[in-house]
């Protein structure tokens, strides 16, 4: 099959017992945009990068921003935006600040968005 075919169902049946069982389950819409909304992070390649470099070690600000040729301060907009996401936490070492990934499952999402790409 081409990559630019369109698939489409040429039928007319529906299959009732299926779409209720799904509507049963399915997430409230607050819920459903809070998800949209916690992927939207990812579509940043910064963030991204960030977050690989998170994945690999915990790291300050000073090294990310040598370690991807960007300035601190764009690095601190983006740690920001990671934060707020929840996707990100810190650690104050005297006048040092470290950053990591937020938790386990934080870690386990990227990596298997990862192992997905390089599929």
């Amino acid at each position: 099959m081409a990559k630019s075919e369109q698939v489409i169902c040429d039928c007319e049946v529906i299959h009732q017992d299926i779409v209720n069982q799904v509507s049963d389950r399915m997430p409230e819409e607050g819920e459903l945009y809070d998800l949209a909304d916690f992927f939207k992070v990812f579509a940043d390649s910064t963030r991204v990068k960030i977050m690989w470099a998170l994945d690999e070690s915990e790291m300050c600000v000073c090294d990310l921003a040598v370690l991807l040729n960007m300035t601190k301060s764009a690095i601190s907009h983006q740690l920001r935006t990671l934060r707020q996401s929840k996707l990100v936490k810190y650690r104050k070492e005297g006048k040092v600040v470290y950053y990591s990934l937020k938790d386990d499952h934080i870690k386990e999402i990227f990596e298997k968005g990862m192992e997905h790409i390089r599929e």
